[in-house]
This record gives structure tokens, C-alpha cells and sequence, in this order.
């Protein structure tokens, strides 16, 4: 072949490899991050040439560290194709560090709740009559933790009632870490959570269960990905606030989502705040097995866990693929140079 024609080879490669990397960025064509990511290609003898190059610059980088910066194999399809059509994988190294041994367990893995792990026996108070999705959750968060584990609630805006309880959330007037209280309608209340990466305050202030996430969310993240480290776990506390807690809060707080003046085209009630909404009984609504009003409590218990659905499908989106999806291209990023030295 001419020098050209094997030149347009190898950058054809470096542009099929760039596009891997951006793919992976936009998390489109990563579908299972635990596993190896196949990409099938045609191309020529001066193109596999191009790849053993790929792979002696990989082994040089990875002999000055500790994990190397790709991991690239090629298999011919049979000899008569030799220079034709081959395949080459390329794996992830922070996940093969992560999942070498049987002795480092995938962190990215969720762990199975034992069903018959006795109940906790402490006592979680809320508020009665119409519920919202702000103390659902915060009761479903608190019940995942090691402490309040299943733990029974009590429903009540009774002072006497409240207060010999364990714990109580979204009643009281009071928001005391240490006195394990947590309200969110007192005068003078401003607590939010932490500023954005880039400075950017929050533009709503906690609700109930916003409180209950920010000194329990990592206790609840661990109990289902217990082996994320401190990093991971960090990431995934931010995000899960980023992509669910902070909707919760807004909409509690009475934070509009689009600013004043912005006409809305279309309304949508499909979300987690409007389906609790619609889980309390009707003003007129009749059970038709009792023939009397339906049961407050066994419609909060089903919104609770309503909203422990929503909250661990976006949690494992977050720790399964996200979290997965960012270390890998951070390292292809890292090693772009090793495709091409320009690192654009």
C-alpha cells in the first residue's frame, strides 16, 4: 500500500476510536458498563499495523503505572480475511482493577436487603391528615437506614403525641440534628443544601425529607452499594440530590420550575409529588369492600413506597452507569494522547 493510503488508514482508526470516547461521554452507546465494550471494524493491514502501535504505546504507559490507560486485543476472523475484517475490544481499566479479584467485589453491584431482618424498635412521627411526597419519602429514607429499619410510624400533629417518639419529620416547628427533629415551616428557616461545583447557591431551601437526605442519604446509599468508596459515594450523594431530591424539595417549598412570566404550554402531572397527591383518599371516595372512608395510613404506607421505587431507580442509574460511565471516560481523556498526539 502507499504511504497516503496507510495514512488515511490510521486516522481513519484514530476517528473510529475518538468517536468511542464521545460516545461514552454522552452515556448513549454504553449499555452494559460492567462488561466489555465490543466495537467491530473493517479495515486494512496497515490499519492492524496502526493498532499494534495503539497497543505497544498502552504497554509502555502501562509500565510506568499502576493500572494501564487502555486495554486493546485483536482477533482475526480467519486467515483468508486476514486483511479484511477484524475485531478489537477495548476494556475499561478502572473497572478491570475493580472487578480483577474475587477479593474487591463490584461496588457498582446493588446488595440484597434481607426481607427478615427484624424491625427496628424505634418510632418515626409525622403529621396526619393529607400527605405529600416530601414526608413519604423522608419516612421510606429513614426506614433504610440501619437504625430505623422498617421502623413504625406514627401519624399525628398532637404535641403529646409527638414527643416521647424517636424521631419526627415535617411537624414541630423545629429543626434540631441533635434532637433528631426536622421541620421545614418555622420562621426564619433557610437550610439548603450544599452550593453547586460551580458556586451556584440552591435555589430551594430543604423540605422534611430534603433534611433527612442530607444527614442520612449516605447511610442510605451504603445499605444498597456498601462497597463504593469514599469518592463514589460522594459522587453518588451529589447526583442523587442533583437528579431527584432537589425536584422534591422545590415542589414542597412552592419553587416554581420556570421563571416568572414564562408561558407554560402544557401541564404535567405525571410525576412522583402529583402521584402521592393522588394516592390520598377523595373528599368523596368510598372503600366498597368496608363501605367507609379508605384508610389514611394504609394509603401513606403505599405512597412511601411509591416514592423508595422512584428514589432506587434513579439511584441505580446513577451508581450502575453514571458513576461507571464518568471513571471511564476520564480515562480515556487521560490516555487520548496514546491515539493521537495532538489530543484533540
Amino acid at each position: 500500500r502507499s504511504f497516503p493510503t496507510r495514512r488515511l488508514a490510521a486516522v481513519q482508526l484514530a476517528n473510529r476510536m475518538r468517536q468511542a470516547v464521545v460516545a461514552a461521554k454522552l452515556c448513549i452507546s454504553v449499555s452494559s458498563i460492567h462488561s466489555r465494550l465490543l466495537f467491530t471494524t473493517a479495515f486494512t493491514g496497515a490499519s492492524a499495523r496502526a493498532v499494534s502501535r495503539l497497543r505497544t504505546s498502552t504497554a509502555t504507559t502501562s509500565s510506568a503505572s499502576s493500572s494501564p490507560a487502555l486495554s486493546i486485543s485483536t482477533t482475526r476472523s480467519s486467515p483468508s480475511t486476514r486483511n479484511r475484517i477484524r475485531s478489537y475490544s477495548i476494556t475499561p481499566p478502572s473497572f478491570a482493577i475493580s472487578m480483577s479479584t474475587t477479593n474487591n467485589p463490584n461496588p457498582f453491584k446493588r446488595s440484597k436487603v434481607d426481607p427478615s431482618e427484624p424491625a427496628s424498635t424505634k418510632t418515626i412521627g409525622t403529621h396526619s391528615g393529607t400527605f405529600q411526597a416530601d414526608e413519604a419519602l423522608g419516612v421510606w429514607l429513614l426506614r433504610q437506614t440501619p437504625t430505623y429499619r422498617n421502623a413504625r410510624v406514627v401519624r399525628s400533629r398532637d404535641k403529646d403525641v409527638l414527643a416521647p417518639l424517636d424521631i419526627v419529620i415535617d411537624v414541630g416547628g423545629v429543626y434540631d440534628h441533635d434532637a433528631l427533629r426536622y421541620d421545614h415551616h418555622q420562621r426564619g428557616y433557610d437550610e439548603r443544601f450544599a452550593d453547586k461545583d460551580d458556586g451556584t447557591p440552591r435555589c430551594t431551601k430543604l423540605s422534611a425529607s430534603g433534611l433527612v437526605y442530607r444527614h442520612y442519604g449516605r447511610d442510605v446509599i451504603k445499605t444498597f452499594y456498601p462497597n463504593l468508596d469514599d469518592e463514589q459515594l460522594e459522587l453518588a450523594y451529589t447526583k442523587m440530590y442533583d437528579s431527584f431530591m432537589e425536584a422534591i424539595d422545590a415542589i414542597d417549598t412552592g419553587v416554581e420550575q420556570y421563571p416568572e412570566g414564562t408561558e407554560i404550554l402544557y401541564k404535567d402531572r405525571t410525576g412522583l409529588s402529583s402521584r402521592v397527591s393522588r394516592s390520598n383518599p377523595r373528599w368523596n371516595e368510598i372503600d366498597e369492600e368496608t363501605n367507609k372512608r379508605p384508610d389514611e395510613n394504609e394509603r401513606f404506607e403505599k405512597a412511601s413506597a411509591m416514592c423508595g421505587q422512584d428514589f432506587l431507580s434513579i439511584l441505580t442509574q446513577v451508581v450502575e452507569s453514571d458513576i461507571p460511565a464518568r471513571a471511564f471516560v476520564e480515562r480515556a481523556l487521560l490516555s487520548r494522547i496514546d491515539v493521537d498526539e495532538s489530543g484533540e
